[in-house]
């Protein structure tokens, strides 16, 4: 693909025109596939215990249509524009007034910025939207972990394979070596750290989706980055929580997911990454 094409489509403002797209479909994805999780673990029961079971409706990620949680109103195409048509309806439903969560554009908003981020950071070349495909499953995989408390395996191990597998390619400036590595180092760390604070405290102190996106970031940032991703995730992981249990009286024994802030952390390496690990392994 020559420079002109790479020139126009891939500068920081068109890809976050694509954010903002992209970031629709996050919304999506974000509320619809622990549902669909929920319906597959409900099946899989039924069938293994050999008991009918009364299902919801199918839903996949993109039937039925969008429809307004409190009216049932069915979201026109000129409702769903990226931003524009949150504002262009006032934050409401069309149809019953109801309010629209902020939220929805505010992801919208997110993944462009991220996404103008990684072509003002790496350039106008195509290894950047691979950067972009990275920040975008990062942003849904926070968002459903703060909803649900899960890091579905259908995000995580494709996110793991497809570093991997990038690096294999000599798509990403990691070796494969360094990928895997940073795969295997991701995963044992905070496995590690997870029987260790049980058997120290008796309970358990993170879900095993959090290994799994700490191995799928190695993956993409290669074994050096890791040690830098668990103190920045961690940094903030812990503010966050001593800021909630002070001013919001959230109680010590109520779990708050990892996932969003090894999230933020992986984002955090990506753009400063190499800076971050220089102050604890120096270049050779």
């Amino acid at each position: 693909m020559d420079g002109s094409f790479s020139g126009i489509f891939l500068t920081p403002w068109a890809l976050a025109l694509m954010g903002l797209c992209i970031g629709s479909f996050l919304n999506v994805l974000i509320h619809r596939m622990p549902l669909m999780l929920e319906r597959s673990w409900q099946s899989d029961s039924a069938e293994m215990l050999g008991v009918p079971v009364s299902l919801a409706p199918e839903i996949t990620l993109s039937t039925p249509r969008s429809r307004c949680p409190q009216c049932g109103h069915a979201i026109a195409w000129h409702e769903n524009i990226p931003v524009l048509s949150y504002l262009w309806l006032g934050g409401k439903c069309s149809a019953c007034k109801t309010a629209i969560s902020f939220r929805y554009p505010a992801i919208e908003l997110l993944t462009a910025l991220l996404f103008a981020a990684c072509g003002w950071h790496f350039g106008a070349h195509l290894q950047t939207l691979l950067w972009c495909g990275l920040v975008a499953t990062l942003v849904a995989l926070a968002f459903i972990d703060l909803d649900t408390q899960l890091l579905p395996d259908d995000l995580t191990l494709p996110l793991m394979w497809a570093g991997m597998v990038s690096a294999a390619a000599g798509w990403l400036p990691v070796t494969l070596e360094a990928s895997f590595g940073g795969a295997v180092a991701g995963y044992l760390s905070l496995w590690i750290a997870h029987h260790t604070f049980r058997l120290i405290r008796g309970k358990e102190g993170m879900g095993y989706g959090d290994f799994k996106l700490l191995a799928a970031l190695g993956a993409w940032l290669g074994w050096q980055s890791i040690l830098s991703i668990v103190i920045l995730s961690s940094s903030v992981g812990a503010l966050v929580g001593i800021g909630l249990i002070l001013f919001r009286n959230h109680g010590r024994d109520v779990p708050i997911p990892f996932g969003p802030y090894l999230a933020g952390g992986g984002i955090a390496a990506l753009f400063f990454g190499e800076q971050v690990t220089q102050l604890w392994l120096p270049p050779v």
